[in-house]
């Protein structure tokens, strides 16, 4: 379900909150499921389950899950979730397509760029 990259520069927070995003916006797990404990997903990926806590933080702050106090985290049912991510990504992208074009880089080499990915991905 979760793989922990160690050659990622991102914390290990941030990766297991992303592939949980990740998973909810898939419709891997449905809404209104509920988590795994924060100390069972600890063993299962050999974590301190304080890392696991802020994972499901960070998830609850961007409205992915929601918890109830005594029972665990669930997975929030919000239809507009994708969208919404989506939303970001495509922000985060055009914050990037800035940078390249103050770096020089011309809109076709951008375009290849973009085109080869969406390639590798297909593959």
């Amino acid at each position: 379900m979760i793989i922990i990259d160690y050659n990622d520069k991102r914390p290990i927070y941030e990766q297991v909150a992303d592939k949980m995003q990740n998973l909810i916006i898939n419709g891997a797990l449905e809404p209104d499921s509920k988590l795994p404990s924060v100390r069972s997903l600890a063993v299962e990926l050999s974590i301190n389950p304080n890392t696991i806590q802020r994972a499901y933080s960070e998830l609850e702050r961007n409205g992915f899950i929601y918890s109830v106090k005594g029972r665990g985290n669930f997975v929030r049912a919000d239809e507009n979730l994708k969208q919404k991510h989506q939303e970001k990504l495509l922000k985060e992208l055009k914050q990037q397509v800035s940078v390249c074009k103050e770096q020089g880089i011309s809109r076709e080499q951008v375009r290849e760029c973009v085109e080869e990915i969406y390639e590798e991905v297909s593959q």
